[in-house]
């Protein structure tokens, strides 16, 4: 890429939008709320507008949460369309790529420093095996990372649309009762913040006790879960649930490069979730559990790790 570049991570809740310079540094993060714009393309020219540049982006990488298939872009958990050819042109861009926002977050995995991760449990990385990802936020993201003779290859896909399944007879019971509610019981239902709440108001009913109007930020807080035992439950639940999930990608990828869990949800927990049942969940697979034993998984604890994935991409533009 030579010139000015634009990159975003553009997920149903916030959009972050940023500029990246010639060497290619990221800077110019600014973080708006999706639903403050009636388009992305508004939103767009209204960052570009307000940053007051000498000359314009010339290409651009955008990461969205949500299947790219074609030309026509559909946000999964907001209502935004596009075509990315219109968009290219409206924005004045020679080159314009739109991927999956956990390929952004795959992409950015080789990248990460000691310092912008956290390894929950133990294991090591084994050099060029596979790496994946997932990240709880308004949805639940999956992708991983592959070693090719052209190099590291992203895989796309909508892995958090798998069928959640049960541990133990607790969980099965909660998710008895959302599958009475939702034709189908995905992990992204219990595994994203409408997922946490999903969780609390189920565990209240099989209780037989009232809910309160939390929001997912509050049933997760641990001074709430101090007051309300039915939300620190929901977030231990939510933690084993992502271990069970997550232990299942490893095996189906071979992961032995490590786990990585990103979203806005997982990073907020720290040391919480590093004492949560979620690596024990993790490596709780049977016969397998020494394999599991041995595969790392961090935190990323990187602001924006789609911005530099998006970034490294915008490079081969």
């Amino acid at each position: 890429m030579q010139g000015l570049g634009l990159v975003a991570d553009i997920g149903a809740t916030n959009t972050r939008l940023a500029l990246v310079e010639p060497g290619g540094a990221v800077a110019r993060v600014r973080v708006f709320a999706t639903d403050e714009s009636p388009d992305l393309g508004d939103m767009i020219e209204s960052y570009l507008a307000a940053e007051d540049l000498s000359e314009r982006p010339t290409a651009a990488v955008l990461a969205i949460a949500a299947p790219v298939t074609g030309d026509e872009i559909t946000l999964t958990n907001f209502p935004w369309t596009f075509s990315i050819h219109d968009l290219r042109d409206r924005i004045g861009l020679k080159a314009l790529r739109v991927i999956n926002d956990f390929v952004a977050n795959a992409y950015a995995l080789p990248h990460l420093t000691e310092a912008e991760r956290m390894q929950v449990g133990s294991g090591a990385p084994v050099p060029a095996a596979p790496s994946g990802v997932l990240g709880p936020g308004s949805g639940l993201g999956v992708s991983a990372l592959v070693s090719a003779e052209s190099g590291a290859v992203p895989i796309r896909g909508e892995g958090g649309h798998v069928t959640m399944a049960a541990a133990d007879a607790h969980e099965a019971e909660v998710l008895d009762l959302l599958r009475r509610r939702f034709d189908h019981v995905s992990a992204e239902r219990v595994l994203s913040g409408p997922g946490i709440l999903n969780l609390y108001n189920a565990l209240c009913e099989v209780a037989g006790e009232p809910q309160e109007q939390f929001t997912p930020a509050q049933i997760t807080d641990a001074k709430t879960g101090e007051d309300h035992p039915r939300a620190r439950e929901a977030t231990e639940m939510f933690c084993a649930m992502l271990g069970t999930v997550a232990g299942d990608l490893a095996l189906m990828l071979g992961a032995r490069g490590g786990i990585y869990i990103a979203g806005g949800i997982v990073p907020r927990l720290g040391a919480r979730f590093a004492a949560s049942p979620f690596r024990e969940r993790f490596e709780a697979k049977g016969r397998f559990r020494d394999y599991l034993a041995a595969v790392p998984t961090y935190v990323i604890t990187r602001p924006y790790p789609a911005l530099l994935g998006t970034a490294k991409l915008l490079e081969t533009l």
